[in-house]
């Protein structure tokens, strides 16, 4: 690599940001912004399977789609995976074989035997989490006696009681809502093509006792909450009562607060848009209510893909994805009074939300603010989407300059309200952090709360540093304490919405960089040490979901686009562009770029619940890498 002198490598670098800079421009819409599709494993496939067999809504060419899908991410050894290179999974696997099962594949076909001597291997459907066995309990496929309790009650307890649904993370209350009308209900439709999963439980039969077990010690929050469980079971089995009708008209008027205008659907997320169809059907909704008619044209509108493979989408990323990309496209000098910038800016503008959602609950910003990740997600703008848009739009021009700063000041306050109190930034709410939760029974899923988490609070950092704010500005205090308090020995810092430490570390450094901070100090040399330790042979960087997994596996894997360049952006913060470990990404990059301008991987690189479920943001492969190789240039210049 080092055979390219100094100079030939940054004029080589500047041809790779232009075709980026073409691609990008080539797929942008009309109407300013970028979406991206979000790819992620086949349980989402699964369900819209289940979803519909369930609803008696079957489309054969859809469901066959469906199936070829669920096929071709079998593996060898007849499980699913979480993500590409991953081991199979338990939930992926049962959810993969039932999907098959329902659509009529025959159980003596080799790739159903395998899928269940899998599935049986990894323990069959009694250890599934408990989201899993709710919708298999709607299929009389799994007790709804032994379902974690789900108290509709929940919704009129006042909020100074300890289990309130605002102490729950925004997209847990959003599939909670739902699930809970569904728990109070307990439908039961048995299926003539799929009557039992008997097959796929250790004894060979559904019956028998699977109830969550204790803890060894007695005195535990899990204890506690199993004990609740079995209280509140008994109490749901009495007639109901003038508590519980109010409680199930509270659940119902929530749901559709948030389903109507301003919004594609409850929390603009698979999971719930599901679940409220489910839900209304239960509450004896026609399907020719209005409101029924707009679940069902927004959950049916996340299906994607073409003729040779149909995907579900989880969501949509356009907010997010056209934050990115704008700030990439600035910072790598590109003309932002070019019109297709300035159509860029308005509708970031426009998408700027104008109502108070349910982060008002646990702060109080008197304004309306922020910005979501979908197109239309009023009641749940979010704190990360929203310091990126602000650092999209800071270097943009609009067609009404004084709108696009008025938003970036409207936007900051906000931001800067919904501080954690330990110092860093959530994703969705503030304080939404009790630890004790994580044991209340359905809390399975790994993402109960919405706790401060070192990647967005990097970004909050780096988006003070770059508006100019003051290093003893209280807030900017706080964070970087907060970012101090949580690094790991080894120097690296945890990545929750990225993967991982990668993710974590560049992000956390590059947020310390702009405010200031004194980059020779040792913890940050200890970080900069880290990052070089986990460069690969290739010069790139890349990091496995399996590290959520297994801590002693971070920062390792094959090269990708996204982890190369968050990498590079921590390692420039250093200022020293000229480092081998910079250069040698810079060249992994430049070699490994398509002719079209982009990169091409198929790892998994973003994170929806750590453990549980992972992403692969398309738009990731170029916006990064171009936002680390303008980086760079600025950096040589700057040196020069």
């Amino acid at each position: 690599m080092d055979a390219l002198s100094s100079e030939a490598l940054l004029s080589s670098t500047r041809e790779v940001v232009k075709k980026i800079q073409d691609y990008l421009l080539s797929i942008q819409d009309p109407d300013g912004y970028w979406e991206c599709e979000l790819i992620v494993d086949s349980t989402v496939v699964c369900d819209y399977v289940l979803y519909h067999r369930w609803a008696r809504d079957v489309d054969a060419a859809m469901e066959q789609r469906c199936l070829q899908h669920i096929l071709s991410r079998q593996l060898a050894d007849g499980g699913w995976p979480q993500f590409p290179g991953g081991p199979a999974e338990l939930n992926a696997t049962v959810k993969g074989y039932y999907a098959l099962k329902l659509a009529g594949e025959s159980l003596n076909a080799p790739h159903m035997i395998k899928a269940r001597e899998q599935a049986l291997t990894l323990g069959g459907i009694p250890k599934m989490h408990t989201w899993g066995k709710l919708y298999l309990a709607m299929l009389g496929l799994f007790p709804w006696k032994y379902c974690p309790l789900i108290p509709v009650e929940t919704m009129i307890l006042p909020k100074w009681f300890p289990i309130h649904i605002y102490r729950l993370s925004s997209w847990t209350r959003n599939m909670f809502v739902p699930l809970a009308i569904i728990n109070h209900y307990k439908p039961v439709r048995i299926l003539e093509e799929c009557p039992d999963l008997n097959e796929l439980y250790p004894n060979g039969t559904m019956e028998g006792d699977w109830s969550l077990p204790y803890s060894e010690r007695f005195f535990s929050w899990k204890n506690f909450f199993l004990g609740l469980d079995k209280i509140g079971r008994f109490l749901n089995y009495l007639p109901e009562a003038w508590f519980r009708k109010r409680a199930l008209k509270a659940a119902e008027g929530w749901m559709f607060d948030r389903i109507g205008q301003g919004s594609d659907g409850l929390g603009a997320i698979f999971p719930s848009m599901m679940n409220v169809l489910i839900a209304m059907e239960c509450m004896g909704f026609e399907k020719t209510h209005p409101l029924f008619v707009k679940a069902k044209q927004d959950f049916e509108g996340l299906v994607r893909g073409d003729e040779s493979d149909l995907r579900v989408a989880p969501c949509y990323s356009p907010v997010w994805d056209t934050a990115i990309i704008a700030m990439a496209l600035a910072d790598s000098g590109y003309d932002c009074s070019d019109p297709r910038m300035v159509n860029c800016a308005d509708w970031l503008l426009e998408r700027e939300i104008g109502i108070r959602g349910d982060w008002q609950e646990n702060c109080d910003f008197s304004e309306a603010a922020g910005w979501a990740f979908e197109f239309n997600n009023d009641w749940y703008p979010d704190v990360d989407d929203s310091f990126q848009v602000i650092m999209g739009l800071q270097h943009l021009t609009a067609s009404d300059e004084t709108r696009r700063q008025v938003a970036i000041d409207r936007g900051m306050r906000w931001c800067r309200a919904m501080q954690c109190k330990e110092g860093g930034f959530a994703a969705f709410d503030k304080d939404v952090n009790d630890e004790w939760l994580n044991h209340v029974p359905f809390a399975d899923h790994n993402a109960i709360l919405d706790p401060p988490c070192s990647d967005i609070t990097g970004r909050a950092l780096e988006i003070h540093g770059r508006l100019g704010y003051d290093k003893n500005d209280a807030v900017v205090t706080a964070a970087r304490r907060f970012l101090i308090d949580t690094q790991e020995p080894d120097g690296s810092w945890f990545g929750r919405w990225g993967i991982n430490y990668i993710y974590g570390t560049g992000h956390a450094v590059r947020g310390l960089q702009a405010i200031g901070e004194d980059m020779t100090q040792p913890y940050l040399q200890k970080a900069r040490n880290w990052l070089e330790n986990c460069q690969n042979e290739d010069g790139g960087w890349g990091e496995s979901a399996w590290s959520y997994h297994d801590a002693t596996t971070r920062g390792e894997g094959p090269s990708t686009a996204s982890q190369t360049a968050w990498a590079m952006l921590g390692l420039l913060s250093f200022g020293d562009p000229h480092r081998p470990s910079i250069r040698r990404g810079v060249d992994y990059l430049r070699r490994e770029q398509r002719a079209d301008g982009s990169w091409a991987y198929d790892a998994f690189t973003g994170t929806g619940f750590p453990r549980v479920f992972y992403l692969k943001y398309t738009s990731y492969q170029c916006s990064w890498p171009l936002a680390a190789l303008a980086a760079y240039i600025k950096a040589v210049e700057a040196a020069e």
